[in-house]
């Protein structure tokens, strides 16, 4: 038995006449481990092929291939569990689907080690240390700092693998609120436009020329005209940073708040992106129809609404106050 000190050593033919990746092949093989934590071991120079190392996920593999696959003892953990309150909308043993709250970084980072979602979610569960790498236990996607909204992490390496192909095979369903000044060119539409670094500000990402960036599709349509503001319904196919934000920008109506890609002054009382992530739709693990999750506008973002509406209220009333007094004359 491997004691948590000691190293373990897996070996596995390929009995497959089918070329494959050698990342994939191990999946097969190592169902419990995420695809990223085989990346990390091929990576360290842990997995060899007919006893040369393999450094490359993409090497391939053939029949009577002889892979063997050394699984450090866990790391001291990056990341500490801490007692940090979580909205938590459903939990059982393989996943923790969470409302969270804007302001709080999702995982440890730079100048974000403590406070974030993941020490608060190991504060809870703390057997998903490893799942899926120390520094990012749990983690299958992401939200920004101040996006508020539905996230779900995975608590073992199983759930963590099921999910992440979910995503990579774009089969979740995730639905974006956003208020955005402006409005868009159309009241429903598709956007197709690449994602990459920006080049002139290496900290922010940008649309970018097709080759020089990932491709990334945003569907959105107008749930409500507000006056000059417009409360958009955005869709997300695929997941790259900052997407929404980049994409409404892109189609001249950058969200409210935004300060990085839309007005440096925000046009309205609110000291965050209005964008809240309101609703997720996926296949849990060990089921076989999915399951759809909710999480209502957090109350700053509900006062906005309201305020926007009695806007639109009063100039109509006003108007039908004038229509009646001008009928009296």
């Amino acid at each position: 038995m491997q004691t948590p000190s000691e190293s373990s050593t897996q070996e596995f033919v390929c009995s497959s006449e089918q070329e494959q990746r050698l990342d994939r092949f191990l999946l097969t093989q190592i169902p419990d481990f995420s695809r990223a934590r085989l990346q990390g071991l091929i990576a360290a120079g842990l997995v060899t092929v007919n006893g040369l190392v393999a450094r490359k996920s993409g090497k391939v593999v053939t029949m009577g291939s002889v892979v063997r696959v050394v699984v450090p003892p866990p790391a001291p953990p990056s990341a500490t569990p801490e007692n940090i309150p979580l909205e938590v909308v459903f939990e059982n043993a393989d996943v923790m689907v969470i409302n969270k709250p804007a302001g709080m970084v999702v995982h440890p980072a730079a100048g974000h080690r403590t406070g974030t979602l993941v020490n608060a979610a190991l504060g809870r569960a703390p057997g998903m240390q490893a799942v899926g790498g120390e520094e990012r236990p749990g983690i299958v996607h992401r939200l920004d700092k101040d996006t508020s909204g539905l996230i779900i992490l995975a608590k073992n390496d199983a759930a963590h693998h099921w999910l992440q192909e979910q995503f990579r095979l774009r089969e979740v369903e995730k639905t974006y609120l956003a208020l955005v000044d402006g409005k868009p060119p159309t009241p429903s539409g598709r956007v197709e436009a690449a994602i990459g670094r920006d080049a002139a500000h290496r900290q922010r990402m940008a649309v970018v020329r097709d080759e020089k960036g990932r491709e990334a599709i945003t569907e959105y349509r107008v749930r409500e005209a507000l006056g000059s503001y417009t409360l958009l319904e955005c869709h997300p196919l695929t997941g790259r940073t900052h997407q929404i934000r980049l994409h409404c920008a892109f189609l001249g109506c950058p969200v409210v708040g935004d300060t990085v890609y839309g007005l440096r002054k925000p046009s309205l009382p609110l000291n965050r992106q209005f964008l809240h992530a309101a609703r997720l739709k996926l296949i849990l693990p060990s089921q076989s129809e999915p399951r759809t999750f909710e999480a209502p506008l957090p109350a700053d973002l509900q006062v906005i609404l309201i305020s926007l509406r009695a806007e639109a209220v009063r100039p109509a009333a006003a108007g039908q106050g004038k229509r009646a007094n001008d009928g009296i004359h």
